[in-house]
């Protein structure tokens, strides 16, 4: 295995896209497809821009020289090409001058992006350099170091970037080269380019850059850390971490992942020749070896896979424990051949390097676990089938703001008391585990008072009701067992005056609950009270807030002249609309109080007809109050016009088109979520 040559300076930074370049008229951007046909491309393209800039008469361009032509291209053949072999993307070949500093002379930086950035970058052919007819490409790493004056590689998500930068130091080549030293000159080039791609054979007994080992490490496990960071899958950070090392740091690598009361995993056998990964896989798939309790994430010397002894003749191997907060995750073992140890500072740099791997795995995990139990809450949260309402087409979008995340916005529809058909469109206060539990609340108990044959607004009301008592109910709770906790409770009598009043004040919905007498008198003893009032806002659950829209559908007959007969109430919730065949809308209801936030109030309803062909459209305020700067979707009715632009379309065209509207409305992704319902007469 070859070492990886040294970035000798990385203090360059990659730009990449044409508009982050600082000078238009001295740069160049081309994207290539990922064939065999991208390299020629990139050598004819580099050509033709280094011709138009000296055309242009730029002053950078005045130092253009023969050579530097060749090393630029013969730069850029190495790298698009290895972004070809390894990556097979799409390559983005970017070509800029940087004028002369105080310092620095002007240069022609080249940057090649594919679109895979999970690869290592090769600094040889995986079949190794003395395979028999193997290709002689992939020297890239080799290629960069010796024709550029810095290099680099960037990470962004989905691109990798390696780029040189080449410093335009000569004069052109008319003034400097004379008749008699032309073929000199093409002479030293060609001796310069067979030795940058066809270099000595390599010793036998490899040997570790120990340069770059010391120069290199920090730069090493700061990409590793940018490309493990943000990865929440146990597999793909097993699969970075061998492709990090291997053949960086080694020959071959496998990884095994435990599951807690499961047997290891075999999740990534890696091997710098691919045709070797097979009978790798089948040497280590009985199991990773055996390490002492006392290892706790150190490296342990291990036999070759094959073999008994550690130190064997194949090469030196070892092996690591993947430790996160005390808790074993897995094994990381990996060797490298013609070695009798692996060197400390190799060990050490691995080391560092696995105790990142392990929290990564740690935090994938966690991250696993709460999505699980998001989407499984979520799932019993919604109904998994909406009723079919005779003579009504219906259409849902329902988009919660994370994914795996329950949301607070939720639906229904559901058969009723006495042939009617219910549905429901409601959005909870904030979103998250808190406002689910609201809404595993609030949907049974809709259900439950629309079957006892209520009346729309009478549902609402009992609805506002039960939501107060519950509020109360939990603050009270809360608010006894924190001073409970505090020793502010003396025996069985329960919470002081104080407390009491406080608590009382949720059923009046007055915002934040604080204790009106100040701070909790805690009596003499070792329990102890934060300093400073305790308010139970910090204790007690938030006021539950909700805004509803429910209504009853009731299919007509032809001797009632048929539609649908719809029933509704609207409770703080974005007013529906009715599209006409015609294309008018108007507002199908008024606006009223909120759910749960004063006792004393009464819910009006209101009737009418859907004829044939009429369309209900119901939103929540993730739809109307999607943003764009300052601006809203729904400023100026822009919601009623989006719906006046439906005419013709189907219960499902509507949904789509709306949310079409609503997402292209701003680039940046949804802050809330989002729900729409529709209902059309038949």
């Amino acid at each position: 295995m070859g070492s990886i040559p040294r970035q000798r300076k990385t203090t360059f930074r990659s730009t990449h896209l044409p508009d982050g370049l600082p000078d238009p008229q001295s740069a160049a951007w081309t994207s290539l497809p990922g064939n065999p046909l991208a390299p020629a491309a990139a050598r004819r393209f580099v050509r033709a821009a280094l011709a138009e800039w000296t055309g242009l008469g730029l002053p950078a361009a005045q130092g253009f020289t023969d050579r530097l032509a060749d090393d630029a291209v013969i730069l850029v053949n190495e790298l698009v090409t290895n972004a070809v072999v390894h990556a097979g993307t799409n390559v983005e070949l970017v070509c800029h001058l940087e004028e002369a500093a105080e310092d620095d002379p002007a240069a022609l930086v080249v940057e090649v992006s594919d679109h895979h950035p999970a690869r290592a970058v090769r600094d040889e052919p995986a079949a190794g350099p003395d395979a028999a007819g193997g290709h002689e490409f992939g020297r890239g790493l080799h290629v960069v170091a010796a024709l550029s004056a810095c290099w680099g590689v960037t990470y962004r998500t989905g691109l990798k970037t390696v780029w040189a930068r080449i410093a335009v130091d000569g004069v052109p080549a008319a003034s400097a080269a004379g008749p008699d030293d032309s073929a000199g000159q093409a002479m030293q080039r060609g001796l310069r380019a067979a030795e940058i791609l066809a270099p000595a054979p390599r010793r036998p007994a490899r040997e570790y850059d120990s340069d770059w080992i010391n120069r290199g490490a920090l730069s090493f496990l700061a990409e590793a850390s940018d490309l493990l960071t943000g990865q929440f899958d146990e597999d793909m950070i097993a699969a970075l971490a061998a492709q990090l090392l291997v053949p960086r740091l080694a020959d071959w690598c496998a990884v095994w992942l435990e599951e807690e009361g499961a047997a290891p995993r075999l999740a990534r056998v890696w091997h710098q020749r691919e045709s070797s990964i097979e009978d790798l896989r089948g040497r280590v798939e009985k199991g990773p070896p055996a390490l002492p309790d006392s290892a706790r994430g150190g490296p342990v010397p291990v036999p070759w896979p094959g073999g008994d002894e550690p130190h064997g003749g194949d090469g030196a191997a070892v092996a690591y424990r993947l430790m996160a907060g005390g808790r074993g995750l897995g094994t990381l073992m990996l060797g490298r051949a013609g070695l009798t140890r692996m060197p400390d500072e190799v060990t050490g740099l691995i080391e560092d390097f696995v105790r990142r791997v392990a929290l990564a795995v740690a935090a994938a995990r966690q991250y696993t676990r709460q999505a699980t139990i998001s989407h499984v809450l979520q799932k019993a949260l919604l109904p998994g089938q909406m009723a079919d309402i005779p003579g009504v087409a219906k259409a849902l979008v329902y988009e919660p703001r994370g994914q795996g995340v329950a949301g607070g916005d939720f639906y229904d529809v559901f058969p009723g008391a006495r042939g009617r058909w219910s549905f429901s469109l409601g959005d909870v206060q904030g979103n998250g585990p808190e406002a689910a539990v609201v809404t595993g609340l609030v949907r049974p108990w809709l259900r439950l008072l629309a079957r006892e044959g209520r009346a729309v607004g009478e549902v609402l009301g009992r609805l506002n009701g039960l939501l107060l008592d519950d509020a109360v109910e939990a603050a009270e709770a809360t608010a006894r067992m924190a001073a409970v906790s505090a020793g502010a409770v003396a025996g069985p009598a329960g919470v002081t005056g104080s407390v009491a009043g406080a608590v009382g004040s949720v059923a009046a919905g007055v915002g934040p609950l604080t204790v009106p007498a100040g701070p909790l008198v805690v009596p003499a003893g070792p329990p102890a009270v934060p300093a400073g009032p305790v308010t139970l806002w910090d204790v007690a659950p938030q006021p539950r807030f909700l805004s509803l829209l429910y209504g009853e559908l009731v299919p007509l007959g032809p001797e009632d002249g048929g539609g649908v007969r719809c029933t509704l109430a609207c409770a703080g919730h974005p007013l529906p609309l009715v599209l006409r065949p015609d294309g008018s809308v108007r507002p199908a209801a008024a606006s009223q109080m909120l759910l749960g936030v004063v006792d004393d109030v009464t819910y009006e309803s209101e009737t009418f007809v859907l004829g044939a062909g009429d369309t209900l459209l119901c939103v929540t305020d993730g739809v109307t109050e999607r943003r764009s700067g300052r601006r809203m979707f729904d400023d100026a009715d822009g919601l009623a016009a989006a719906l006046g632009r439906c005419v013709g379309l189907s219960a499902q065209g509507v949904a789509e088109r709306i949310m079409r509207e609503v997402r292209d409305f701003s680039p940046t992704p949804p802050d809330d979520d989002l729900a729409l319902l529709v209902l059309q007469a038949m």
